[in-house]
């Protein structure tokens, strides 16, 4: 139900395209959208709307939101977050630039929240962007929806009787990828680096690459147990099996689609090929389908 419910709002609002709709249209996509609140004990909750899955610790240091969906859903976010805690956002982490997890900073930072992000994530919000998978420009930014503290490789907050690790990953779902452990709840947030139980999109255009989560993978991999809620991007609450099948299976579109390159084939060739036919009917239900997945990945490995 939530992979069938994330590829039907993913595939409508096409990433970000938000930015370009008019608010009507973006009020009555959003209008039938509900937040779902899961308990993952510890006073830390995973919450499912339209665009990425949001984080967020509770208790008395205040709210710890993790991404924040599209700027239409903030007041839904909010009430929300007000079932669960009695105090406002005081910290807000963006896991990347995109819009289906910051495009509420504007709203949550005039709500106070302090905005916190990966020094790539600010830089990306801060200026005109374009998406090249999806041929899509997006727009800077206002200044109250930037980052107001950004870090280059580790941050560290101590928040709700959590030691909360904020690490950078490089170059994997874009160049500003942050992943977010709860040390003593044992919960982590993977952001995009990490699409359970379908393919994954991965921003080349932004710095992203197919190595770069593969790599971010096998690090969270070596971080986690087999008792650690994974909180991914998009898709269900995960645990470590799930993490191992989605590096196996990225490992495997890798080497099917280096193969296509060592044989000489043209993108279009290697499309015709269906490189990915054994992985299919297990992973291309998603957003992200086979055709697609082969021609990013292609193009990211044919520049190496």
């Amino acid at each position: 139900m939530i992979r069938t419910a994330f590829t039907a709002a993913f595939a409508g609002v096409c990433l970000m395209g938000l930015a370009a709709a008019p608010a009507h249209a973006q009020d009555e996509r959003f209008a039938k959208v509900q937040i779902i609140t899961t308990d993952l004990g510890s006073g830390i909750y995973m919450m499912v709307g339209s665009g990425g899955n949001l984080g967020l610790s509770t208790g008395k240091d205040g709210a710890f939101l993790i991404d924040d969906q599209f700027a239409p859903l903030s007041t839904k976010i909010q009430t929300a977050i007000d079932k669960v805690s009695d105090n406002s956002v005081r910290f807000l982490v963006n896991t990347h630039w995109h819009g289906d997890h910051a495009g509420g900073n504007e709203n949550f930072g005039k709500g106070g929240a302090i905005i916190v992000a990966h020094n790539n994530v600010r830089m990306r919000l801060s200026k005109d962007q374009f998406i090249k998978a999806f041929d899509m420009k997006t727009t800077a930014a206002p200044a109250i929806a930037l980052p107001v503290i950004t870090f280059s490789d580790e941050i560290s907050f101590y928040q709700n009787g959590q030691d909360i690790h904020i690490f950078h990953v490089n170059n994997a779902h874009t160049d500003g990828d942050a992943m977010v452990y709860f040390e003593q709840a044992d919960v982590l947030h993977m952001g995009d680096v990490f699409f359970n139980k379908m393919y994954p999109f991965i921003d080349t255009g932004t710095g992203g690459s197919i190595n770069g989560v593969i790599a971010a993978q096998e690090r969270a991999l070596a971080l986690v147990t087999d008792k650690t809620k994974i909180i991914p991007g998009h898709g269900p609450l995960a645990n470590k099996a799930d993490l191992e099948d989605t590096l196996a299976m990225l490992k495997a579109v890798r080497g099917a689609i280096l193969k296509t390159i060592a044989e000489g084939k043209s993108v279009e060739d290697a499309v015709a090929a269906d490189p990915l036919s054994a992985l299919n009917e297990k992973w291309g239900g998603g957003f992200m389908k086979p055709e697609r997945i082969v021609r990013i990945v292609y193009g990211d490995l044919s520049k190496s």
